[in-house]
């Protein structure tokens, strides 16, 4: 990674509809411009992801999604209302930003859940991304989603069984939880209510007025998410849990928020619109051992997406290793004179 650099530039973006989305800018300002958008959701953006970029030649902005990191109102406290914060409002905030900044074009760099919006933000205003670089490659499916809360305890049925009992206390036994759209998965023994009733069951609890209800829920949310990534040799353990308690529960609040709704997409609308990304060069970069988001994912949406370079890291899981750094640092700074 590139040494530690500092925004010389950075603000808060009204919305004009009741949220303030905290920017900031690095690195040279009259060099290439790139976006950072950041995972979770609701993880908001950090300081080591301005040091992929070469500071002398790109101009990077960071940015922290609705309701977390420093953008307000924060999610952490249970008044805040999440109703205007969807992927369709976060695709419009990235491009008020850009005209905020007098941004023509830009690179879109993020992974995880920032895939998802990247897609979704470059499928809308193609003719606004120059080129994309995309880690831990994710479209929010209603499939992804199963698998990451549910799927997986195949592997780790104890731990799964925890996260499904954490929700009880919501009343997950309402029939309220089930969705006309189809989101549920009525019939399952181990979840009659639908695993989306599960998710919603969470963020019913984070949002919760007594803070002993709230903290248990946020811890019972990422002690799973930690649970999934435990095997990765060479990624960050405690990756989800090691953060302060307010920024902890805005993640999981927002995480909750957006995948009970299954992020508002329609079910494969990311992948079926790929043509969309026609003549944005692009570099999918994926941990083989990415036990969350598989695989499966990224070649799918390199298949589908003439322009992407698909690079597989073989001793990385989602929470990335020195090998995926290292790829990741050679893609930008393969496109920063482009």
């Amino acid at each position: 990674m590139y040494p530690p650099i500092e925004p010389y530039d950075h603000g808060h973006l009204d919305t004009g509809d009741g949220h303030l989305v905290y920017w900031e800018a690095c690195g040279n300002p009259a060099g290439k411009p790139a976006l950072v958008v950041h995972g979770g959701p609701g993880a908001g953006c950090t300081p080591n992801q301005r040091r992929g970029f070469d500071p002398e030649r790109y101009r990077v902005i960071l940015f922290d999604q609705r309701n977390c990191g420093r953008s307000l109102p924060h999610a952490a406290d249970p008044a805040t209302d999440l109703t205007a914060n969807t992927t369709a409002h976060l695709v419009a905030d990235m491009e008020r930003l850009r005209e905020h900044l007098g941004v023509d074009r830009w690179l879109l760099y993020g992974g995880s859940w920032g895939s998802t919006l990247m897609l979704a933000y470059a499928q809308a205003h193609p003719e606004r991304v120059s080129e994309m670089v995309v880690c831990g490659v994710t479209m929010t499916r209603r499939s992804e989603i199963d698998w990451l809360y549910r799927g997986v305890g195949r592997f780790f049925p104890e731990q799964w069984e925890r996260f499904r009992d954490g929700a009880s206390a919501a009343g997950r036994g309402d029939r309220s939880l089930n969705r006309p759209d189809g989101l549920n998965h009525p019939g399952d023994p181990d979840d009659p209510d639908g695993l989306f009733g599960l998710l919603a069951a969470y963020a019913r609890l984070v949002a919760d007025p007594d803070p002993a209800v709230r903290a248990k829920a946020a811890h019972d949310w990422t002690a799973w998410e930690d649970t999934v990534i435990s095997l990765e040799v060479n990624g960050k353990p405690d990756a989800y849990s090691d953060r302060p308690p307010a920024d902890l529960l805005a993640l999981v609040r927002i995480c909750s928020h957006y995948f009970s709704n299954a992020a508002w997409l329609e079910e494969g609308v990311l992948l079926r619109e790929a043509h969309r990304l026609a003549g944005i060069p692009g570099v999918l970069i994926h941990g083989r051992f990415d036990l969350g988001s598989p695989l499966r994912t990224a070649w799918q949406l390199a298949r589908a997406w003439p322009e992407a370079r698909l690079v597989v890291v073989e001793d990385s899981g989602h929470t990335g290793s020195g090998t995926m750094g290292k790829a990741v640092r050679a893609a930008l700074d393969g496109f920063a004179d482009r």
